[in-house]
């Protein structure tokens, strides 16, 4: 998995022979510099983008290449013994609410099967945008799957570039939906202005004071107020339309706290308002690691937050784990999408198939 927040790939080894999943191994491959903004770039069009993502779709099956054979060679499994690569591939653009509607996922899979000697499943989410749904979120059906109660009303909050919940109730059918940026404009803010790639455990953040005028600025976009299903990423939350919602005279440092609790609330209100009576609320992701933004989680969201390290995967992890047993469910060809949570006219089986 390499998501929104462009940081690298994430590798998980997974036994899903059982009942229930089982972990085996794990590995993280940073992108470089290099990379991370050859990637940013096309998420606008540009010069000669279409030779660009070719290239960068080659380049990105070489490092995941590179960090499944890591991984392998430090769990002591052979290739032979994997039955297949559930590989998202990287996102550069996501457009489920035009008029014919599109998503784009860099990866040449036939090439990474070629440099693995593995079957890989790919291009996981344009089945459920054909069926007319949004082809996001995805990880619903794995959360349903390993994180549901028979007898807990559950929530499950992702944090990476862009935040999204499942509803797990145990009396009605699961739901889930992207609830706005996550850590995707902190990111970006933070770079621009101190050259690092985030804001540690939310330091800068803490130096500076929530600007209310500002908050409730970004909270007027429509995507706050829109019913799901709804999924977004990098192609609305940018620095541009940041850039449009800021006043003269906002510190930079004012920002970045605002920018963080804009994340924290727009998950609460989400919660809030979709997924009444909930008992447990869980977060995994990136944003799980910075401590401030889990500390204002705690503070909007009653009763608090904990971590899904608590219910058997540690936060690094779920998102990848989520795209091994999608890849599982489409080497039995069963279905991998939540209507519920898409928008979807009906089930359908997620992903394409390269045979090693």
């Amino acid at each position: 998995m390499s998501g929104t927040s462009l940081d690298g790939v994430d590798v998980v080894l997974v036994d899903l022979r059982e009942t229930t999943p089982l972990l085996l191994g794990t590995f993280y491959g940073p992108y470089s510099n290099d990379l991370r903004e050859a990637l940013l770039l096309l998420h606008q069009s540009g010069y000669d983008e279409l030779h660009r993502a070719a290239m960068l779709s080659n380049q990105l099956s070489y490092r995941y290449a590179e960090a499944i054979t890591d991984l392998l060679r430090s769990a002591g499994v052979f290739s032979q013994q994997i039955v297949a690569i559930g590989c998202h591939g990287q996102t550069v653009r996501h457009c489920p609410e035009m008029e014919k509607s599109y998503t784009i996922q860099l990866v040449n899979a036939a090439l990474l099967a070629e440099l693995t000697g593995i079957a890989v499943v790919a291009d996981f989410r344009s089945r459920d945008i054909a069926a007319g749904g949004q082809g996001a979120p995805l990880v619903p059906a794995f959360h349903e799957a390993v994180f549901k109660s028979p007898n807990c009303h559950r929530v499950i909050v992702n944090i990476g570039g862009i935040a999204n919940l499942t509803n797990l109730d145990p009396h009605h059918a699961v739901t889930g939906f992207d609830c706005g940026p996550g850590n995707v404009l902190m990111d970006a803010w933070c770079l621009q202005h101190t050259g690092r790639t985030y804001d540690q455990n939310g330091q800068w953040a803490a130096t500076g004071q929530v600007v209310s005028a500002l908050l409730e600025a970004l909270l007027s976009d429509p995507f706050f107020a829109l019913k799901p299903p709804k999924s977004t990423g990098r192609d609305l939350f940018n620095l541009h339309w940041l850039g449009k919602k800021l006043q003269d005279g906002e510190s930079p440092e004012d920002v970045q706290a605002t920018l963080l609790q804009l994340t924290a609330v727009s998950i609460a209100e989400s919660i809030h308002t979709h997924c009444l009576g909930a008992e447990e609320v869980y977060v995994c992701g990136g944003g799980g690691h910075n401590s401030l933004l889990m500390s204002r989680l705690a503070e909007v969201i009653r009763g608090g937050v904990v971590l899904t390290d608590q219910l058997g995967i540690a936060i690094d992890w779920v998102e990848a784990f989520a795209f091994a047993w999608l890849a599982h469910q489409a080497i039995l060809r069963k279905t991998g999408n939540l209507t519920a949570v898409t928008g979807a006219k009906g089930s359908r089986i997620l992903g394409a198939v390269y045979p090693a």
